[in-house]
């Protein structure tokens, strides 16, 4: 007898993006990968183990994006955040975002 798959219970369907980014909080900022994104969050892939603070804000560097969230899950070296809200890094941006536009610019961002 084969088992089933358990059903996924995301209420948003996940794209596969393999993206560059950049998680960056107080103190902290910190190359990764962002392996899947969804209208409710994104899973985040580092090259460590490493223990988050709950909230975070995401750099997708090719896409010029500061994502806000908050840190769902972890396991090992892998993350699940939960996207509060997203603004763009290119152009002028609002004060609140200097330290974001700062962390993609060093990470290549144009």
């Amino acid at each position: 007898m084969f088992k089933s798959q358990p059903a996924d219970r995301r209420a948003n369907p996940r794209s596969a993006v393999n993206a560059r980014g950049v998680v960056i909080a107080p103190g902290l900022e910190v190359a990764c990968v962002i392996a899947d994104t969804s209208d409710g969050g994104l899973k985040l892939r580092l090259d460590r183990a490493l223990a988050l603070p709950k909230r975070v804000t995401v750099i997708d560097v090719t896409a010029g994006l500061a994502i806000d969230g908050d840190i769902a899950w972890s396991q090992g070296a892998e993350a699940g955040v939960k996207r509060l809200g997203q603004a763009a890094l290119r152009g002028l941006v609002p004060s609140r975002l200097l330290a974001a536009r700062e962390a993609w610019m060093r990470a290549g961002g144009r």
